[in-house]
């Protein structure tokens, strides 16, 4: 599997959602239904951006290291528990909500999940020139 597509588009999508987070606190809470914005809230959104900006930088830095079996397991570890919960709990979001925006994205966790799987449980490849 060619890690650097995998950590490359993670940290895109991860980067692009975290900067979102950070700077539009209230367009994401007015989006999901919170129309009457608490200063806690916003603050809990902007934390979870810097998390999710964060965890982009690892991944975008780390994209051309040798990940998979005991290379980089960090992050592999922290990427896959980072998929996996959030599909389970996005899993559990939509059955209670129905919601397709919370699908298309309990998708996209689910595919990620499985991919840093296969990363973090397969022995890496080195390619050869």
């Amino acid at each position: 599997m060619n890690t650097k597509i995998l950590m490359s588009a993670s940290a895109v999508i991860m980067g692009g959602a975290g900067i979102v987070m950070s700077f539009a606190p209230d367009e994401i809470l007015s989006g999901v239904g919170i129309i009457d914005v608490a200063s806690a809230e916003r603050l809990l959104v902007q934390l979870a951006g810097a998390v999710y900006f964060g965890f982009a930088m690892v991944n975008w830095t780390a994209k051309a290291n040798l990940i998979g079996g005991i290379y980089s397991r960090p992050v592999a570890i922290g990427n896959f528990a980072h998929f996996v919960v959030g599909a389970l709990a996005l899993s559990k979001g939509y059955f209670s909500e129905k919601d397709n925006t919370v699908l298309i994205v309990t998708i996209a966790y689910v595919i990620f999940a499985i991919l840093f799987g296969m990363v973090l449980f397969t022995h890496p490849v080195r390619k050869t020139d």
